[in-house]
């Protein structure tokens, strides 16, 4: 398949936008989880000592064992698949919807950010419990260690309410997160990938770009969205408690914290994420669209339904674009009912293709009563 027509393929198809984005969640926070773990200890604000990005990692790993980085990544992997179906299935459903009700451009980024809301609060509904149980065992000292352990411990000491304790800052921050991850990723495809190609290149620097840009303008409200997840040094209650507390342990700095760790965490995150996607999705929607075209365009060589046009043999033979070349199609060829039997018969040139069956056709309807 040529990646020119990506753009053309359906885009309605809920389960390859399900598949695509729960693949694509996965990868993403498989990935870059070590660097995840590294920017919740960056936040924590019981740390009276900063530390650089490389040098929290090493120190995770000298004190804590090679694998430290990496605990808590089964409860990513388990709520990181649903929650990307959603959120981008959503996105796609959406965003289509409402842009099959206007023509103007200009409502484009409307369109986007309003598409990254909705899905955002189905997103952050099956995200957030797994949230709270990854930054829970990524802690320093944390009591836990696995995370099936931390599920039924928080679960019988502080109840299901301790895994949405955070919902609302989480939702508080996506929202503006997804507004701006949408409508910058949008924007640069537009100037990256003019044409709509499937284009690998374009896809990944519009996601790096995209989540840069979102990371940075809402980092306070991660700071306070760690706090209310790992409840350390104080017992905050909700989202104005949080940024209280904040203020009073960290002062105006504390809530930049691990500034520097969430863009570089999420510069990649967003590139692989949408990288991913992209890729799965135009494979997916290929795979899906083959077998019809290979019937359609199978007829073309049947002696019955091609028969030779007469040849002149004193002109010049025609240019190959003026040549049409009959063919029927199948089972909706010719209906025979009350009223007597109606055939179509569809002409083509020979370079016309399935992508681009809209060009170079003929269609001749005759009706025998």
């Amino acid at each position: 398949m040529n990646p020119d027509d990506y753009e053309a393929l359906p885009t309605n198809n809920v389960v390859t936008h399900m598949t695509a984005g729960a693949i694509a969640g996965i990868m993403e926070h498989c990935v870059m989880y070590p660097l995840d773990s590294v920017k919740t200890r960056m936040q924590s604000l019981s740390r009276t000592t900063q530390h650089g990005i490389f040098d929290t990692l090493v120190r995770m790993v000298q004190n804590e064992g090679v694998l430290r980085p990496v605990r808590g990544m089964s409860a990513m992997v388990l709520g990181a698949g649903p929650s990307h179906a959603l959120y981008f299935s959503t996105y796609e459903y959406m965003k289509n919807s409402m842009k099959q009700r206007t023509n103007n451009t200009r409502y484009h980024p409307f369109i986007h950010g309003t598409a990254g809301c909705v899905a955002t609060l189905l997103h952050d509904g099956v995200m957030n419990p797994a949230e709270v149980i990854k930054q829970r065992l990524q802690m320093s000292n944390s009591p836990y260690r696995t995370a099936l352990e931390c599920l039924v411990k928080v679960y019988q000491k502080e109840g299901v309410a301790a895994f949405y304790r955070s919902y609302t800052t989480q939702l508080t921050m996506n929202i503006p997160f997804q507004c701006f991850h949408f409508i910058v990723y949008e924007w640069s495809q537009k100037l990256l990938n003019k044409e709509g190609r499937y284009n690998p290149a374009a896809h990944m620097i519009s996601g790096a770009l995209a989540g840069a840009t979102a990371a940075a303008i809402t980092t306070p409200l991660d700071v306070c969205k760690t706090l209310l997840n790992t409840q350390q040094d104080a017992s905050a209650t909700g989202l104005i408690h949080a940024v209280k507390m904040v203020y009073r342990l960290g002062g105006p700095t504390g809530y930049f914290r691990g500034m520097q760790a969430r863009i570089m965490y999420t510069m990649p995150s967003t590139a692989i994420c949408w990288s991913t996607y992209e890729f799965f999705k135009y494979l997916l929607q290929a795979k899906a669209i083959a077998p019809s075209a290979a019937t359609v365009l199978a007829n073309d060589d049947s002696p019955e339904t091609s028969p030779s046009p007469p040849q002149n043999t004193e002109s010049s033979p025609p240019e190959k674009s003026s040549i049409l070349k009959p063919r029927e199609l199948p089972s909706m060829a010719a209906g025979t009912g009350l009223y007597g039997s109606l055939n179509f018969n569809t002409m083509h040139t020979p370079d016309a293709s399935f992508g681009s069956r809209s060009r170079g056709t003929v269609l001749d309807c005759t009706h025998t009563s």
